[in-house]
């Protein structure tokens, strides 16, 4: 129910390619209202093929892509009329990825100050998290070294299943 913060990661992520951090930004629509349930997705620049043939670029050479490729190219195939239904369905799939589920909800009023741990801004494009993890193995580490804040996928297709236990080693 907030109001659409730009420049934040409700509409993009970052991937390890191979010239270091690319990011993936999905377009937005900006005509109509500024409440993220309503923000639409713009299709006018065939973002998802470009997305997918990053990823696919970035991490095809992966030790696990291969075995989540399928479950990925879910997020891309079908339009997706608003942003919040496409990250829900990425959620999903990521958990499904993950063999996990953790529970979440949605609001419906805004909260200025909600009940429950606030996560909103905690993570900001501008600025490298304060989040403490571990290096672990990436594709392009030789060249430019280990990169933060990057997207799930990254963990993913490096790591594979051992994803899940190197998130809970790390909370």
């Amino acid at each position: 129910m907030e109001n659409f913060p730009k420049q934040t990661y409700r509409n993009r992520t970052n991937i390890y390619g191979a010239n270091g951090k690319l990011s993936l930004i999905i377009p937005t629509d900006h005509s109509g209202g500024r409440t993220f349930k309503d923000l639409k997705i713009s299709y006018a620049d065939h973002w998802q093929k470009h997305h997918w043939k990053s990823l696919k670029s970035a991490y095809q050479s992966s030790p696990y892509f291969e075995f989540y490729e399928d479950q990925l190219i879910e997020i891309y195939k079908k339009e997706e009329k608003f942003l919040l239904d496409l990250n829900l369905k990425s959620i999903s799939i990521i958990q499904k990825m993950l063999k996990t589920e953790k529970a979440y909800s949605l609001n419906s009023d805004y909260e200025k100050i909600p009940q429950a741990e606030d996560f909103r801004n905690y993570f900001s494009t501008k600025k490298e998290t304060e989040f403490q993890m571990e290096d672990y193995y990436q594709l392009f580490t030789d060249k430019y070294g280990f990169l933060k804040d990057l997207s799930i996928i990254d963990l993913v297709c490096n790591k594979g299943p051992e994803s899940i236990t190197y998130l809970k080693n790390i909370i």
